[in-house]
């Protein structure tokens, strides 16, 4: 099961305290101070990484924390800077950090400061002086800083392949990629998006959307903001539906009320399960979509018959190279 939403507590490693301690050497019985620092508390750090899955590590536990420095040590000597902490993040996350009213976007891979480790407190040689030579002061390490994440993936695809249950996404996405995605005749089979390589190009087979979807419906707002990056959508509407104008039409009223740019992003209509009619009926019902998306880019297609598929393929390659 795809995990694209988080809420984390994390909290950066605490400094080290400072100690009192004094120097005991031989002929010397009664030396002066010789407390050390602590060390510093661990920072933490997201690593973005190239995995959809590494939400996944967090099903189970949802705060974390940054190890403590270590603390002074007698002979002047520093306690040890603790380890950092590194949290790993899938590559398009939108992580919001409560606290700090921060929001951050990771289109990149890499490793990014985002809470810093509390400061060593100071052992009691800091505090000599020529009025107090024995100085018992010292003073604890300094709490790291500490946040609320939620954590939200947004796919990076070229190719958002939208459309109502059924209308063929998975099937298209398994003909052309090979991506393995779950296929089936019933209602949101495909219960997570699914992504597939296409010459080079990152297909996103998004979960069956529904009437009523930007108010939550059906799967909902879930995995409408998986949308939002993509290039291009391709919007199935199976040759199954009597009304094809009407189901185009609910899609499209639906990423509109959820993000109306989506309505502006290049889209490829294709008329699917077109071996399921006869070719007048494929003819009024491409008339049909034609109409009510005033002529946008049209293709009918057949998961039987491969040279739809392969007109298909070509069409999305060339939109995309134009729009690179």
């Amino acid at each position: 099961m795809l995990i694209d939403h988080v809420t984390l507590k994390v909290e950066a490693g605490k400094g080290g305290d400072g100690v009192v301690r004094w120097r005991r050497e031989k002929g010397i019985p009664f030396g002066g101070p010789a407390g050390g620092d602590g060390g510093r508390g661990g920072d933490v750090y997201f690593r973005v990484i190239r995995d959809i899955q590494a939400l996944s590590t967090y099903k189970h536990k949802k705060e974390w924390e940054a190890e403590a420095g270590e603390a002074g040590q007698k002979r002047s000597m520093h306690g040890s800077n603790a380890k950092d902490l590194y949290l790993q993040v899938p590559l398009g996350a939108v992580i919001y950090n409560r606290e700090y009213d921060k929001r951050y976007e990771f289109m990149e891979e890499g490793d990014f400061l985002v809470l810093r480790g509390g400061k060593g407190g100071l052992g009691n040689e800091n505090f000599k002086s020529s009025t107090n030579r024995t100085p018992e002061e010292f003073t604890k390490g300094e709490r790291g800083e500490f946040a609320t994440f939620e954590i939200e993936l947004k796919l990076i695809a070229d190719v958002g392949l939208i459309g109502l249950p059924n209308a063929g996404k998975s099937s298209l996405l398994n003909a052309l990629t090979r991506a393995g995605a779950k296929i089936g005749d019933y209602p949101f089979t495909t219960l997570e998006p699914n992504l597939g390589v296409y010459f080079s190009y990152v297909l996103a087979d998004i979960p069956g959307l529904i009437e009523g979807a930007s108010d939550g419906k059906g799967l909902g707002h879930k995995f409408l903001r998986h949308i939002t990056r993509t290039h291009m959508l391709v919007h199935l509407v199976s040759a199954e539906n009597e009304d094809v104008a009407q189901v185009y039409t609910t899609i499209r009223e639906e990423l509109g009320k959820y993000d109306d740019t989506l309505l502006k992003k290049e889209e490829i209509i294709v008329l699917s399960k077109i071996d399921m009619i006869d070719e007048k009926e494929i003819a009024t019902k491409v008339k049909a979509l034609e109409k009510v998306s005033k002529k946008k880019s049209i293709i009918t297609l057949s998961l039987y018959q491969d040279e739809t598929i392969k007109a298909f393929g070509d069409l999305v390659i060339k939109k995309l190279e134009v729009g690179s």
